[in-house]
């Protein structure tokens, strides 16, 4: 009701089945009252048409001959009628009189879908009347032209409403979603889908969905639009405020773990977490909670949770996670909680997309796979896939840095990520084009070291390190040093993930996708490389400086995991694959 006082139409017609029906007369009136009172909510007229379940009865005792007939005519009006409106007539239909000889009344029957003599004499006569309009519309309940159980009699009123002449077009509904039958003999035939009843979710943009119809009468056209329930906004009520304050809620509603998740020696689970939240804003929030996981080896308790937020309050959300004894196989995958947020207005609320936050993991028990016979490194599409690491897993401290890595290319992007986490802060490795960069965020600025003059060979292995030693940037492109500047003052951080294989966007996920081989991914909180030249090992180590050593040994699970020792196993994103090099 709210929408459509939004678009202010000259008056609303429903299609029919308004109550629930097939019951009784105590509860057919109980539900004619609770609808009459939403519809009163509409700020223009509106003109009801009859359908089956505003007229079948169900209940004790003999079957009133008329069903609900007589309660339809005393609380919405005739059954059947005709009213004018600037020029045009509006006709309501009774689609539902029943088998003449029986007193019957079925849908499916077509003895109980025949227009009564009463009712057909009486559209001849107005039509009639309506001969001189610019237009007429014609509205029943069933869309009989469909025939199959329907039966032709439609036909018969067919040919009465072409006669006429103006006869612009026929609404029914009963079906439950929505078809366009074309224009026959200048009538169009359209069917309407519902508004708060069942339908099967086959295709929304098909028709199968909850909709109202739009139609705008002119002279020479008639136009008519569909408005899925819930897309017509109050622009009024989009105020500076709470454009500002949702948009603050999306970029800062960030939830803060207690807890983890470990796996025991038989890699089962049992845990217990707590997620907080802070309301940032000045109105109340509504959030749904529930863990999810494609792997169904996992479980939550409670499976959903319910929270409501007053402005500048924190509440918190507690989940039980549970895991069966088991391998850490393939199909294990990460288990995550979703967040549902409505932030509530004056009088309406603003659902926010949800969104999907995985559940904090403590990796340290699992077993790291074992140096192979052969080098393994990892295969990259250029397209979709690359490797997310937890930012906070990394640890690394403000101060000297090394990032470092072997690559092979089979092309460049214009802009392409070997490793990296930059958005406006942190630090990051690029090839784009075939050119080496690393950039890295201090003191409020990128400072970038890089060479423009030297184009990286496509299809053999090169080893780069970007490095900082507090005073200095360097960059190393198979042990010779191709640039470097004076640099110092404090690194800029974010909580983005490392991206490996790709540069990483503001929302966490990645882009600019590398396309090749990756091997021996290591950053270290030290400077590893100085001078002119230095010789970069084909197998890198671990010492006490290394914040993470991918060297693609294998998997776990669903990780690549991590041997520096803390466990800062990469997720992998699209699907990277682990391939033998000689």
């Amino acid at each position: 009701m709210d929408e459509v006082n939004l678009l202010a139409p000259d008056f609303v017609i429903n299609v029919g089945d308004m109550v629930q029906g097939y019951n009784d007369t105590p509860e057919w009136l109980t539900q004619m009252r609770e609808y009459k009172a939403t519809m009163a909510k509409l700020a223009c007229p509106w003109f009801p048409v009859v359908g089956n379940h505003d007229l079948y009865w169900r209940g004790k005792g003999p079957r009133p001959r008329d069903e609900h007939e007589a309660d339809y005519e005393s609380h919405f009006g005739p059954l059947w009628y005709a009213f004018r409106h600037k020029g045009s007539w509006f006709l309501a239909l009774d689609s539902d009189e029943g088998d003449p000889a029986s007193g019957k009344k079925e849908f499916n029957d077509p003895a109980c879908q025949t227009m009564s003599p009463e009712q057909f004499t009486w559209l001849g006569n107005t039509l009639q009347k309506a001969k001189s309009a610019d237009n007429v519309f014609v509205f029943l309940h069933h869309p009989r032209w469909l025939k199959n159980n329907y039966g032709d009699d439609w036909e018969r009123v067919h040919q009465l409403l072409a006669a006429n002449g103006n006869v612009r077009a026929v609404f029914a509904g009963h079906i439950h979603h929505m078809r366009y039958d074309g224009k026959r003999d200048g009538i169009e035939y359209f069917a309407m889908a519902t508004v708060g009843a069942t339908y099967d979710e086959v295709a929304p943009r098909a028709g199968y969905l909850h909709e109202y119809h739009v139609v705008t009468v002119r002279k020479d056209r008639l136009a008519v639009a569909s408005f899925p329930v819930g897309t017509a906004l109050d622009t009024r009520a989009i105020t500076g405020k709470v454009s500002d304050e949702t948009r603050l809620l999306a970029q800062s509603l960030t939830p803060h773990w207690k807890g983890a998740v470990g796996f025991a020696h038989d890699r089962g689970v049992e845990a217990d977490l707590e997620l907080e939240l802070a309301n940032p804003t000045t109105r109340a929030l509504e959030v749904t909670g529930s863990g999810q996981s494609e792997d169904a080896r996992w479980a939550f308790t409670p499976e959903h949770q319910h929270l409501k937020l007053e402005p500048g309050e924190s509440k918190s959300f507690r989940v039980h996670v549970a895991r069966a004894a088991g391998g850490v196989d393939d199909w294990l995958r990460v288990p995550r909680f979703a967040l549902n947020v409505d932030y509530l207005g004056e009088g309406w609320r603003v659902g926010l997309p949800e969104r999907l936050w995985e559940l904090p993991l403590e990796l340290s028990s699992l077993p790291l796979p074992a140096r192979p016979e052969k080098e393994r490194v990892l295969a990259f599409d250029g397209a979709h896939d690359a490797l997310l690491v937890e930012s906070a897993k990394l640890a690394l401290p403000d101060g000297p840095l090394t990032l470092e890595a072997w690559f092979r290319a089979k092309s460049f992007g214009p802009r392409t990520g070997l490793a990296t986490k930059t958005e406006s802060s942190e630090f990051g490795l690029f090839a784009s084009e075939g050119h080496p960069t690393f950039s890295l965020h201090l003191g409020g600025k990128y400072v970038t070291v890089e060479s423009k003059s030297i184009a990286i060979t496509p299809a053999a292995w090169h080893h780069i390190a970007g490095v900082y030693d507090g005073q200095e940037l360097r960059l190393y492109l198979d042990g010779a040093r191709i640039d470097s500047k004076q640099a110092s003052g404090k690194r800029d951080t974010n909580a983005l993930p490392l991206v490996v294989g790709g540069d990483v966007r503001r929302d966490g996920t990645p882009e600019s996708f590398f396309d090749g081989e990756l091997d021996e991914v290591r950053l270290s909180s030290v400077a590893r490389y100085s001078g002119e030249r230095c010789t970069p090992a084909r197998r890198l180590a671990s010492d006490a400086d290394t914040r993470l050593w991918l060297p693609m040994d294998g998997l776990v699970g669903p990780w690549i995991p991590d041997h520096s020792g803390r466990a800062a196993f990469a997720v992998r994103a699209g699907a990277p694959h682990l391939s033998d090099q000689p």
